[in-house]
């Protein structure tokens, strides 16, 4: 039976939930939220607004409870909720995209989210690092490699990939597929790769160029299982060896990987599903000396349920410090796998730390 002598703010106080609303733990936030009488709002344990008075605050087992007592969201108890209907408004517009036949346009996709057509726009390029017409043409390639697969002819597969004719989709075709449709569907017979192979403080380094830009940059201790690495990822291309002026390239890179700060900018060819292009998109946004958690990444493209696939996304990157998946990490800090070893990973951390 609760002591009838004892104030309101020695009860609060001796709540073991006010302890953890002193130590703005972020562990508490799936826990409780604390209500303020005096101000009407309840807050999350972690928010670092100024603490109120303990004689008036109420504690309560979730944001539901706290406003069916009449309480109203800090700005910061609402921000979670917000940012998740945002991702969940996102990634409505993502799977309406995908199931028309031509891209509804960008009224039509705002007034379908309830929002106005700016600003629509500008957080479904913030959730997925593209607009929604990027978007749908890198949905339209990954529908397009598949069908150029199991098609019968060329022309169905374009037709079947949401292109509205042969010549729309022949004026994109190299940007879609950095190689003409034929070749594609032949396995990329007669695309000419140059690669080179170095040396760096990592070991081995392979980097690779087609006539789109660099499809490669691999990390290893054996130079032959890099190379083998790039064959199997392009079986039947025509592999050349690079000359010096394109060895050059290779000390670009390896340029960056010993002295971070001088930046890397290169003509990228990259090939991946829609979804590995958005996970893709969403690293090179990640500054170098920073880090960002698979569930982070999974946010900011709008499928916050979709972390195991961004993890598969990083690891079937191809393009090792250009598309920087070395700066994914665990949602506690912590290192978690790399394609080319952990032990890369945190050297190429500590060095972007440093510079």
């Amino acid at each position: 039976m609760q002591n009838p002598h004892r104030s309101p703010a020695t009860a609060v106080e001796d709540d073991p939930r006010w302890a953890r609303v002193l130590a703005r733990d972020p562990s508490a936030d799936d826990a409780f939220v604390y209500a303020v009488k005096t101000t009407g709002v309840y807050c999350l344990p972690s928010s670092p607004s100024r603490l109120p008075h303990r004689a008036n605050v109420e504690f309560f087992d979730n944001a539901a409870a706290a406003e069916a007592a009449g309480y109203r969201p800090s700005r910061r108890a609402a921000a979670p909720a917000l940012a998740a209907q945002h991702a969940a408004m996102v990634a409505q517009a993502c799977r309406r995209i995908e199931a028309s036949d031509t891209l509804p346009t960008l009224p039509e996709l705002a007034r379908a989210a309830g929002v106005s057509p700016y600003h629509f726009h500008r957080l479904f390029k913030a959730a997925t690092g593209l607009t929604p017409r990027a978007y749908a043409a890198a949905h339209r390639a990954r529908k397009l490699r598949e069908q150029l697969g199991t098609s019968e002819s060329v022309t169905e597969a374009i037709y079947d990939a949401g292109f509205g004719s042969n010549s729309r989709f022949y004026e994109t075709s190299d940007a879609v597929l950095g190689m003409t449709p034929s070749r594609y569907r032949a396995g990329g017979v007669d695309t000419d790769i140059r690669f080179a192979i170095g040396q760096c403080s990592l070991g081995a380094i392979l980097v690779a160029q087609s006539e789109r830009g660099v499809c490669a940059i691999l990390l290893g201790d054996d130079p032959q299982v890099l190379l083998q690495e790039l064959q199997d990822q392009f079986p039947r291309a025509n592999l050349i060896g690079g000359d010096a002026q394109f060895e050059q390239m290779v000390a670009r890179v390896v340029g960056f990987i010993e002295a971070p700060s001088i930046g890397l900018e290169l003509p990228l060819d990259v090939r991946g599903t829609a979804f590995q292009q958005r996970v893709w998109q969403a690293l090179r946004e990640i500054p170098p000396g920073a880090t960002a958690s698979y569930a982070e990444i999974a946010a900011r493209i709008g499928a916050p349920r979709a972390v195991r696939a961004v993890a598969q996304a990083c690891a079937a990157n191809h393009l090792a410090v250009a598309i920087p998946c070395h700066r994914v990490v665990r949602s506690d800090g912590n290192l978690s796998g790399y394609r080319w070893g952990v032990a890369r990973k945190r050297e190429l951390l500590e060095r972007e730390a440093q510079s």
